[in-house]
């Protein structure tokens, strides 16, 4: 007997409008969802993806997991990991010879606190928000657009039919649809917003924040850990929407892994620089990004910043260290012999800073998939310290609150396996018109404590200026 191969219908638009564009189509609609690669279409940032209207939405809080499909809930208990994987494993598409790498399925988040589901660790910090710790819509349409050579195609899986013929039709039907709505793009309009100079609210002040780096330091002393990454949040009341938010940071902020999401009263805003994981036909990919220096503002004083990044032995030590976790965390789920380091530190440009990134790669084994490496692997090294247990016990100690999706993780885990996901850092949470982001540094031995509290505010830059920019389009 053959076994029925599932795949999805795939159509090439004839139409040339920009990402920004076409997510007019989705951006009033529930649950839209706009994976945006604003910046170096040659490489990572080569494809973006929007949506809306998932036929299922999974959301969890602890161990107890809620499936929404038409209106009717189911609430589960278990890991959120396993509930997710199951349910991806429903509506299995075959891997083919597809134009873009993401053929439907789910997107959303992983908040960094499901990590107690990898690790039995402590719960000190004081989770304020109580928002869902993971969040995904199973979407069975999303449109992807090709930065690199402006290509627009339309996927639709068909699901939740499960059928073949029905799945199929419905395909197809899904497919006429949308096209249908092509010619009523709405026009992008939104009115000057004056905006008052904001005022932030940290969870530390400055002097708390430099008493938390000594004690981080006095750990690193002890031996208990080499790098611990600390960070701190940041809160204010905002008056525009989070979509003009959101615009005016992807034109100071362009990123690779940027998104919009805004899920049932929950919107984030994210120009994230930083790739997770991205695991496509058998092939995983991390990089992690450890080194920061900020722009200059003349050419001189940007190559004077480029240099002193590239030459700084306290930079390349804590990139390195970080390199060394993430090669360990992937042989625990890759073939013996497949793990390797292709990039080192190298540097890499952005609007408001500099970063050393690196690149490690692998092959996962046969009988593993995107879920069993996400167990192994999350949170990310970079944004937790070494050894990175020890380092995320002494996190929860230090910072007041919980991380939230504060790196964790956003993008999505296709139903044909495969799943490319960031770190989300450079990133604000949304709830009730009030705007929450954080930033951190890794502390190491010869850290400098006021040094690591200006990194902080490096790396804030570039949203502190969404924040006080008036947005006129």
């Amino acid at each position: 007997m053959t076994a029925t191969i599932r795949l999805p219908l795939i159509e090439e638009l004839d139409i040339k409008l920009s990402p920004v564009a076409l997510f007019e189509l989705f951006r009033a609609e529930p649950f839209c969802f706009f994976l945006d690669s604003s910046m170096d279409p040659q490489r990572l940032g080569r494809y973006s993806f929007m949506g809306s209207i998932p036929f299922l939405i999974l959301s969890s809080y602890g161990d107890k997991i809620t499936l929404t499909q038409n209106e009717k809930r189911t609430i589960l208990k278990g890991n959120p990991f396993d509930i997710l994987g199951q349910t991806l494993e429903t509506y299995k598409l075959q891997t083919g010879d597809t134009p873009v790498p993401f053929i439907s399925g789910a997107v959303g988040y992983f908040s960094y606190d499901l990590c107690h589901f990898i690790e039995k660790l402590p719960r000190n910090a004081s989770d304020d928000l109580q928002l869902p710790e993971s969040y995904f819509g199973f979407y069975d349409l999303i449109l992807a657009y090709d930065n690199l050579l402006d290509k627009t195609f339309l996927v639709s899986s068909g699901f939740p039919e499960l059928n073949e013929a029905k799945r199929i039709q419905k395909a197809r039907e899904r497919l006429n649809e949308f096209k249908d709505k092509l010619n009523k793009i709405p026009t992008l309009r939104y009115p000057a917003s004056t905006i008052d100079k904001v005022e932030l609210k940290g969870n530390f002040t400055h002097k708390n924040y430099i008493k938390a780096v000594e004690k981080a330091r006095q750990y690193i002393i002890n031996g208990d850990v080499f790098e611990v990454n600390l960070s701190q949040r940041f809160e204010t009341k905002i008056s525009v929407t989070p979509y003009e938010l959101y615009l005016q940071l992807r034109l100071i902020n362009p990123a690779p892994f940027a998104s919009y999401l805004d899920f049932n009263g929950i919107t984030i805003v994210s120009a994230s620089p930083e790739r997770f994981l991205r695991f496509r036909d058998g092939e995983v990919e991390t990089r992690p990004i450890k080194g920061t220096r900020p722009r200059g503002k003349t050419p001189q004083e940007d190559l004077k910043q480029a240099r002193e990044l590239l030459s700084s032995v306290k930079d390349h030590s804590e990139n390195t260290m970080i390199v060394d976790l993430q090669r360990n965390d992937l042989g625990r789920v890759c073939r013996y012999g497949t793990v390797k380091v292709t990039e080192l530190a190298i540097l890499e440009k952005f609007p408001t800073v500099f970063h050393l990134t690196s690149t490690v790669v692998g092959r996962l084994q046969e009988w593993k998939n995107c879920i069993d490496l996400l167990k192994a692997t999350f949170p990310g090294g970079s944004i937790t310290g070494a050894p990175k247990i020890r380092a995320m016990e002494i996190i929860d100690e230090l910072e007041p609150t919980c991380r939230s999706i504060y790196t964790g993780s956003i993008g999505y885990l296709g139903f044909d396996g495969n799943m490319d996901i960031n770190i989300t850092i450079r990133t604000f949470l949304i709830k009730k018109q009030h705007a929450y982001f954080q930033t951190g540094g890794a502390i190491v031995y010869d850290s400098n404590p006021e040094d690591e509290y200006q990194e902080t505010l490096d790396k804030a830059q570039a949203l502190i200026e969404a924040l006080n920019t008036v947005i006129r389009q």
